[in-house]
């Protein structure tokens, strides 16, 4: 071994090229790729549903501040509310949102507001396609309204509108017209207990 000592300033031994460069780029990437995929192994898969909420609960404070929110009386089986929302401030809004069985998204929704001004907002600002309605079969007791007017995007979402009282309630969503229906139908403004 040689106890020659290199001058200071001086490049050590190996050549720096741009292939050297290349290469060493090929060997870090493939180790970072190889250290992601060993822990992917090892990583559990996490549910990526929504926690449900209970809607009931906020429906039954704000009939206790004089508000009468028209809610879905029950949901089917497997869905769950996502998302609730009360503003009595200036023009009352109640919304309600829910998440079906296969992962579609079913919104309820009473505000003061113009039909159409509802439909725009559930469609993103796409221009809203008229669709057959629905009318609520007469064996529903009490449908809070028995005419729906209904709306499309002309791709995956449906809406089913009408006026209440001085109010304008719409459903709409990307889950099949039949179960967009089944909630219409399932409106009430029934005081909870």
């Amino acid at each position: 071994m040689s106890n020659e000592q290199q001058a200071p300033g001086r490049p050590g031994r190996y050549q720096r090229t741009t292939g050297g460069l290349v290469a060493s780029m090929v060997v870090t990437v493939l180790g970072v790729g190889a250290l992601l995929w060993f822990m992917g192994i090892f990583r559990p898969d996490f549910e990526t549903r929504p926690e449900a909420v209970d809607y009931l609960d906020t429906v039954a404070a704000a009939q206790l501040a004089d508000l009468e929110p028209i809610y879905p009386a029950r949901l089917p089986d497997g869905w769950i509310a996502t998302s609730v929302e009360v503003d009595p401030a200036g023009e009352p809004v109640f919304r309600v949102g829910l998440l079906t069985d296969d992962d579609k998204f079913v919104s309820v929704e009473q505000q003061d507001a113009s039909p159409l001004t509802l439909v725009g907002g559930c469609f993103n600002g796409e221009e809203p396609v008229e669709i057959d309605g629905f009318v609520v079969p007469t064996d529903v007791p009490r449908p809070v309204a028995r005419e729906w007017e209904g709306y499309s995007d002309g791709d995956r979402n449906v809406g089913y509108v009408a006026e209440v009282g001085d109010v304008t309630v719409l459903v709409c969503g990307s889950a099949p017209e039949a179960e967009l229906q089944a909630v219409v139908a399932s409106l009430t403004t029934a005081p909870i207990d």
